[in-house]
């Protein structure tokens, strides 16, 4: 039996793999972006919860998804809940 074409793909497979596994460097020179990592909802209450009536539900939105029972407590004493008369309800079960 003829080994030679059984080396040559072996050849051309273990080139092309090493060709491939050198197309993965990293020559550019960008500076690395910071991730600011999102704040819990109960560190402080954003602005725009007593902006509008969709910025308050939506921070109280924030609050009913995450796991507010064991961080730490918010202080409401600078939120003045907004309101307006001329919107339809809307549900906090979404």
């Amino acid at each position: 039996m003829n080994k030679r074409p059984v080396r040559c793909a072996a050849l051309l497979l273990g080139g092309a793999a090493g060709l491939l596994s050198a197309c993965g460097g990293g020559g550019h020179d960008s500076q690395p972006v910071a991730v600011v990592p999102t704040p819990a909802p109960t560190a402080e209450v954003p602005a725009t919860a007593s902006l509008s009536v969709v910025g308050y539900l939506s921070y109280i939105g924030d609050l009913l998804k995450s796991a507010a029972d064991s961080l730490e407590p918010v202080a409401l004493t600078s939120v003045t809940a907004p309101v307006d008369d001329a919107s339809e309800p809307v549900s906090l079960a979404n």
